[in-house]
């Protein structure tokens, strides 16, 4: 397909692998914590890493002054340096899996998409005569695309089998390890209707890695898949560092509505964020990514879930 659009539009192609440097700095961090019992986003890694990390260094030894990706989101120049926007198309903004590039690869980005819906850009593909303006929409994980997860993940980790749960430790079933399930998930226990229990469906609510037990939960809105707040790991700010706590929305999954939010940042780098409302299912190795309306400031990865009131003192004994 690029060969074709390249031949096209009649600019030269350059064909490189980086696959040595994915394995190194993005599959291996996402095996690790798929074995810690996490549940890591590569995405967001490959994107700091991969394309605007070795990438974008190849791309400038080739003489490229600027670095045009097909990510759907937007940057622009302000009096603080770079900014990092949402795209226009709300439903196809990508700017979660942006936010840990580096502030001086983000000056060199250009996001021609970011202005534009799918629909239009199929537009202007099938007016240009590009042979890719009907191609199928890219889906999942970036290494992983169409095939099941699980598969694919267990081609790669052994199972671990141990007990599925209920939060008071009666045992259910039996799990095939830990790290082939995430928090919030429904589907896949094999654990059905049980004696003494209602119909309403299970879900994950925790996965005890210690123990290797997953703690299951009847209902989609069981108190132990709600969190008032998390701790994440050092952050990654695309604004000089903050030093006082501000309210901002969040997004601790890709596709989730902006949430209120009080942010914290500590002196270790970590930051501490107690949501205006409970959330479901936050789960730790994915993102916490921070805006003001529609720029994005940065983001970490969740460390901590905590459920209590009381987000200020959960955090810090966490």
């Amino acid at each position: 397909d690029a060969r074709r659009s390249c031949d096209l539009l009649g600019i030269p192609l350059h064909r490189v692998s980086f696959a040595a440097e994915y394995r190194e700095r993005v599959f291996a961090d996402f095996l690790a914590g798929q074995r810690a019992g996490r549940t890591p986003n590569p995405d967001v890694l490959c994107n700091r890493e991969i394309k605007f990390g070795v990438c974008l260094d190849y791309a400038r030894r080739l003489g490229a002054a600027a670095f045009a990706t097909g990510h759907y989101a937007r940057a622009a120049r302000g009096d603080d340096g770079p900014r990092l926007l949402k795209a226009l198309d709300r439903d196809k903004d990508q700017s979660y899996f942006l936010h840990a590039i580096e502030r001086e690869a983000l000056a060199a980005a250009r996001f021609p998409l970011g202005e534009l819906t799918k629909p239009q850009v199929r537009a202007l593909a099938r007016e240009a005569g590009l042979p890719v303006h009907d191609k199928p929409d890219s889906t999942g994980i970036c290494f992983i695309g169409e095939r099941p997860f699980r598969d694919f993940l267990a081609g790669w980790l052994r199972p671990e089998p141990g007990p599925i749960e209920t939060p008071d430790g009666r045992v259910l079933g039996q799990h095939r390890g830990v790290a082939f399930y995430t928090l919030g998930q429904r589907g896949g226990l094999e654990i059905g209707g049980r004696a003494g229990f209602d119909e309403q469906p299970w879900y994950v609510a925790a996965k005890d890695a210690a123990r290797n037990a997953l703690v299951v939960v009847q209902g989609h809105d069981h108190p132990l898949l709600q969190s008032r707040g998390l701790l994440t790991a050092p952050a990654h700010w695309l604004l000089e560092t903050p030093s006082a706590p501000f309210d901002c929305q969040v997004k601790v999954r890709y596709r989730q509505h902006d949430q209120a939010a009080r942010v914290e940042p500590l002196a270790d780098g970590r930051v501490r964020v107690r949501f205006d409302a409970p959330q479901r299912a936050v789960t730790p190795g994915q993102a916490c990514v921070f805006y003001a309306g529609e720029r994005c400031l940065g983001g970490a990865v969740i460390d901590v879930t905590f459920a209590t009131t009381d987000a200020t003192t959960a955090g810090v004994a966490a």
